[in-house]
């Protein structure tokens, strides 16, 4: 650090990236420095336009060039990758408006391996997004048996070959192949993958040259960075482009690479699941989860359902067939030699002779595993075919019309023991079987890797995961059902379910504080941060933040409103009838409360120069309003139904594209949240009713019932809450600069009036005071003196 460094760490203002910060801004930069240096949090609301990327890049950075601090990164964490990107624009201003003589702040995004795989970029050696992953550990695997204890080459022999062949074809002039290229960068190697040894036979071990060379520059007792063959201290913001050019030049793996300069780095961006889920976090991250990283959690009202997903855990009927099968070629080898038999040959016998002794694991309990495994499927298989006889009878006849479903293994009004754990109990598989299924899993894992050159991603370590926390976790917060997904598998037979569909053993963390506020303590402090936390004091509870505070971690509040002209934007809560099932009946009803809601996004879109955004409940109340709305008006209206995000991102351009137009969509889909509607591309936003989820789903009530006993309200605290900040999201689609006009309409008597379902008190004040109640007959008065006023 240089002496200008060190002087100007005295200030934040050094590092911010701009000529001068909001008001809001500087008071949220001290709140979290101040924070930070106590261990503690920040929890921002702050309203779009804030600049809380900004603020939270600006305090983190500050401190990790601060001399007298301990931190040294920042790890940015968010759930949209449209924030993701802004966090890349602000950290590339901050560098841009550093002081001329201070190196610039080093950072990288993280990706996975499909976007650095130069294999996998460029759809060669039958490597592409589907298959990337499990060719990957598997040619890492045999590239590391190649040289490791036992193997006959060494990393750099290995190099040396790939890179022989590739000139060897270049001396010979064999057209039509040439360097691998990515990147905009050749690689030394063949498109094709390389393999050791065979000789003329062909049927030698592929290994990955890249990863190779990887092991090759690792230095025998030195660390990892050492084996980074550019310069990254100095160049900023590294994207996975610029990764990839680095790396694939030089004939090494991006992937590797982007692990081994991670804990060298002072910023570095990535996804929720970088730290929280459990396999990820213990792994490619774990050299970042500690009290020396300053962590910024974006969207973070996302925080506690996606942590809740990543902690929660499943396994498929389709896997546990997988892993049965697993076992049955484990078992084989060693119970047909002891029968004087050939099977798979006397290696495959010794090998899993060796691997059980070595894991102290006897082949009975491989055997007891594949049988509890086999009877698991089929009581799984007596199970669903008794639900879908009872709720569905004769769905035999059209298996193409199921639909996705839900199996409740208790009641879920009601913790206690689920139906498959009894039944076990009952089979008379014990503790013994539960307890060693993950160990078992495992070690079949390795022995099939071992044995088998097929590059394929195990059943058996996944199936003993599941089945062991299914046996060792409790039934208060977690929640045991049959998930049915819809697939389709010509290979059943057509009067089986399993044509049909998928059927998962669920595990659910239905209340995912704890595992936050554990995670969040192994960090030295930071900020979590939405336009969308209100009512701050269920968002503590929900995020493990009280958590935090009960171990001394201090957590201080800031909330800041729209700092944008007032007069820019109408605010209206129209009083309509609540737009409940009850008031409004299926989407083909005609009735007041379906006309009121029409009639109210009609006028905002009659009125409004520009696009109109209009957000509905639900996708199938979505497309009644885009109907009602398209017989209305003179201008096109969009529909945004569920779907890919190829298709997603087409319906946004044509949106943007031309004249004004309405989009209609599900307040709970993608284009209400994280999308970025500047400048003139969105005029007006309506939400219509409050989106809270279904309740009659097992889950929902599950999580319902956990929410009860851990914080007394657990329809407040588990849906209304989160329905309230999904209808805010929409709405903050509108207003995103200074100079942007538009109206912001919510309609349902919910949000205009003091009643005892109302969701005002969930807003925060600023939001309360602009939202003022209006009837439905004087919205149009209301958008008529606010257009008139700014066309």
């Amino acid at each position: 650090m240089t002496e200008a460094e060190a002087e100007g760490d005295a200030d934040w203002r050094a590092v911010f990236g701009h000529p001068s910060p909001y008001p809001e801004q500087a008071d949220g930069i001290d709140a979290a420095v101040d924070a930070a240096r106590d261990g503690g949090y920040l929890s921002l609301e702050g309203a779009c336009g804030t600049g809380k990327t900004m603020l939270a890049l600006t305090a983190g950075i500050h401190l990790v060039r601060d001399p007298d601090s301990d931190f040294e990164r920042v790890v940015v964490l968010t759930s949209v990758k449209q924030q993701l990107r802004q966090f890349e624009a602000d950290l590339r201003a901050i560098n841009e408006n550093l002081p001329s003589d201070w190196r610039p702040v080093s950072g990288l995004t993280l990706v996975g391996k499909a976007d650095v795989c130069p294999y996998s970029r460029e759809h060669a050696a039958g490597i592409d997004d589907s298959t990337v992953y499990e060719r990957c550990e598997g040619l890492r695997e045999r590239t590391r048996n190649l040289v490791g204890e036992g193997g006959d080459a060494t990393a750099g022999a290995l190099v040396e070959q790939a890179r022989r062949a590739q000139t060897g074809i270049a001396d010979t002039g064999e057209a039509g192949v040439s360097y691998l290229e990515t990147a905009g960068e050749p690689t030394p190697y063949l498109p094709s993958m390389p393999e050791h040894g065979g000789g003329a036979t062909g049927d030698g071990t592929e290994f990955c040259p890249f990863y190779a060379q990887f092991l090759d520059d690792l230095p025998e007792d030195g660390e990892a960075v050492e084996a980074v063959p550019f310069d990254f201290a100095d160049r900023g913001l590294i994207d996975a482009d610029e990764l990839v050019r680095l790396s694939a030049g030089h004939g090494t793996c991006p992937h590797s690479m982007m692990g081994a300069v991670l804990p060298e780095l002072e910023v570095v961006i990535g996804n929720y699941y970088h730290a929280f889920d459990p396999t990820t976090a213990g792994s490619f991250t774990g050299a970042l989860l500690d009290d020396a990283t300053f962590v910024v959690c974006d969207e973070a009202h996302m925080l506690e359902p996606r942590v809740r997903d990543l902690v929660s855990d499943g396994v498929g009927d389709a896997t546990l067939r997988d892993a049965e099968n697993e076992l049955t070629r484990v078992i084989q080898p060693v119970e047909f030699e002891d029968d004087g038999k050939r099977a798979n040959g006397t290696t495959d016998a010794e090998l899993v002779r060796g691997e059980l002794a070595d894991a102290e694991i006897g082949l009975s309990e491989l055997k007891l595993t594949r049988d509890f495994i086999r009877d698991l499927r089929e009581e799984l298989d007596r199970r669903v075919t008794g639900h879908l006889d009872e709720a569905r009878p004769g769905w035999r006849a059209d298996l193409a019309d199921l639909d996705d479903d839900e199996i409740p293994l208790r009641d879920p009004s009601e913790p206690g023991e689920d139906d498959v754990s009894k039944w076990a109990s009952d089979a008379g598989y014990g503790e013994k079987v539960w307890a060693h299924a993950e160990q078992v899993g495992a070690v079949v894992g390795r022995i099939l890797n071992e044995a088998e050159e097929e590059d394929r991603k195990r059943a058996a370590p996944a199936a003993g995961r599941l089945l062991n926390k299914w046996y060792r976790l409790d039934h208060a917060s977690y929640f045991r059902e049959i998930e049915l997904d819809r697939t389709w598998d010509e290979t059943e037979p057509p009067d089986s379910w399993r044509r049909a569909y998928n059927a998962h053993l669920a595990l659910h963390n239905c209340v995912p504080a704890d595992a936050i506020g554990e995670r969040l303590s192994e960090f030295g402090g930071g900020v979590l941060m939405s336009a969308t936390l209100a009512p701050l004091d269920v968002f503590r509870e929900v995020t493990g933040l009280n958590y935090l505070e009960s171990e001394g971690r201090p957590v201080v509040e800031r909330t800041y409103g729209l700092g944008f002209p007032e007069e820019n934007r109408a605010s209206f809560a129209v009083d309509a009838p609540k737009f409940t099932y009850g008031n409004r009946g299926a989407p083909g009803e005609e009735n007041e409360t379906r006309r009121l809601h029409a009639d109210a996004a009609a006028e905002v879109a009659r009125a409004t120069p520009g696009n109109v955004l209009v957000g509905m409940p639900s996708y199938g109340e979505a497309e009644w309003m885009a109907g009602v709305l398209d017989d209305r008006l003179d201008r096109p209206v969009l529909l945004d139904e569920s779907s890919r995000d190829d298709a997603t991102e087409e319906l946004k351009s044509a949106f943007f594209a031309g004249d004004a137009k309405v989009l209609v969509t599900s307040i709970r889909g993608t284009l209400t949240e994280g999308v970025d509607y500047e400048g003139d591309k969105l005029s007006a936003a309506v939400v219509c009713g409050v989106p809270i989820i279904n309740t009659s789903s097992p889950r929902t009530q599950a999580v319902r019932t956990a929410y009860d006993r851990e914080f007394g309200d657990g329809f407040e605290v588990a849906l209304t809450v989160p329905a309230v900040r999904k209808a805010r999201q929409a709405i903050g689609r509108v207003i995103r600069g200074p100079e942007e006009v538009g109206v912001r309409a919510l309609v349902d008597a919910r949000y205009a009036r003091e009643s005892w379902d109302s969701v005002r008190e969930y807003f925060p004040e600023y939001d309360r005071e602009e939202f003022q109640p209006v009837s439905p007959d004087m919205l149009r008065f209301g958008l008529d003196r606010f257009w008139d006023e700014h066309r």
